[in-house]
């Protein structure tokens, strides 16, 4: 991908913003990673972070790539198939840095990422990233997601300074990761579709040329479900330009609107009420595309409603959150009293503009089209019910919400559509 022309059309936008991305080199494609050496050639000292599996699958070839570059080297211990970002983790990567150090190398994918984000940032290193899956849209994004005090969150970092997809590698990660990175592009209808809704009713920052390069990327990746499943590196490659363009968007805006939304929000709880009880959960991207199918059914109950009267009571949200969120229930009831979205009635606003709401909310695909494109890229809807089990998903569609700063479709739905998911 042609990063300078990219940046060269973003640089003055309509909107009024000057975007900018941090990024000086993004190379995906067959034999990416021989690119490594020109691309170290100032640092004499460089910390690699992989996990036990990226470092069998990528690490070690950049390890004897740049030989007596790297310093030292940390390979992250995971629990199964899961690294968790938390502050153990953190503390495990900083305990590679030398006083000499002068780049971090991360061989891996969401978790990876994440980490080597955090870390460089927090010590004033620069980063690279070599992918070893297309799994997630974070690669080229300014934030974190990390989980402290056992609470997801987004840390604004910086993004890497270069990005290495080698389509050798990438087209070889299991076929999970795959659909989990598909998955998180499909979820860009939700996300985009939430943004536009904020625009409307809370008049949120809003960029349409952001918006049409986000969609232009999903719409791109849509029709390659069974190519992938098929490791088609045409495919491959098009799906890891794909994630990493939309992480670029969300470098521009300096958030991750352009690429989170209420399909994310409702992963997030999973994961995070997951690790709480010490339950299995999807991939991120997997409970994305899921969760998307959720956001479409969601849209189609308010379309064929109309609003109703905001009746909050606290004692009860109080209960319930203190219920699902166990031990971190304190951090997400600070954060929603922070935010003060539960004492703001905008039912006046929404009712003025419900015909353009409606137009709107339209505009994201169906639930029968979601559940239509989990099926061609190898998921059941029904796998996904069965998993969570019903009340657990009835329980995210009224509390996912919570875990963010964000207004979405979730937070409509809640408060003027009695948090209705099946009807």
């Amino acid at each position: 991908m042609n990063l300078t022309l990219l940046n060269e059309k973003f640089e003055n936008c309509s909107c009024g913003r000057k975007h900018i991305c941090l990024i000086d080199y993004v190379k995906i494609g067959k034999g990416a990673i021989n690119t490594l050496p020109l691309l170290c050639k100032k640092y004499n000292s460089i910390l690699l972070v992989c996990d036990n599996n990226t470092y069998r699958v990528c690490g070690k070839n950049v390890e004897t790539i740049l030989a007596e570059k790297i310093s030292n080297r940390i390979v992250l211990e995971s629990n199964g198939d899961v690294v968790i970002p938390n502050e153990e983790k953190i503390s495990e990567i900083e305990s590679g840095i030398q006083p000499e150090t002068g780049l971090i190398i991360g061989v891996g994918s969401g978790v990876i990422n994440d980490l080597c984000k955090y870390v460089s940032f927090k010590h004033n290193l620069e980063y690279f990233i070599v992918a070893t899956a297309p799994s997630m849209d974070g690669y080229a994004s300014v934030g974190a997601a990390l989980i402290l005090k056992g609470m997801k969150v987004t840390i604004n970092a910086r993004p890497p300074k270069a990005i290495i997809g080698d389509t050798d590698v990438l087209k070889n990660a299991p076929q999970k990761m795959l659909q989990a990175g598909y998955g998180d592009i499909i979820g860009k209808y939700s996300c985009l579709n939430d943004w536009k809704l904020s625009a409307l009713i809370n008049n949120e920052y809003f960029c349409d040329n952001i918006y049409n390069l986000t969609l232009s990327q999903t719409e791109k990746v849509k029709p390659f479900a069974h190519a992938l499943l098929n490791k088609n590196e045409e495919a491959v490659e098009s799906l890891m330009e794909a994630l990493v363009t939309v992480g670029i968007a969300m470098s521009y805006v300096g958030n991750s609107r352009p690429a989170s939304g209420s399909e994310h929000h409702l992963s997030h709880y999973f994961e995070i009420t997951g690790i709480l009880e010490n339950k299995d959960y999807y991939s991120h991207g997997i409970d994305v595309m899921y969760s998307t199918a959720i956001t479409a059914k969601i849209r189609e109950n308010i379309i064929n409603s109309y609003p109703s009267k905001y009746i909050f009571s606290r004692d009860k949200w109080i209960s319930d959150i203190k219920r699902i969120y166990l031990n971190s229930a304190d951090e997400v009831i600070s954060l929603q009293d922070k935010i003060g979205w539960y004492t703001v009635d905008e039912r006046n606003v929404i009712e003025q503009k419900w015909d353009k709401i409606i137009n709107l909310l339209k505009e994201a695909p169906s639930f029968s089209e979601c559940t239509n494109m989990l099926l061609e890229i190898g998921l059941s809807y029904s796998d996904f019910i069965e998993f969570y089990g019903i009340q657990k998903i009835k329980d995210a569609v009224l509390y996912a919400k919570d875990l963010k700063d964000r207004y979405t479709v979730l937070w409509l739905n809640y408060k003027y559509f009695k948090g209705e998911f099946l009807k």
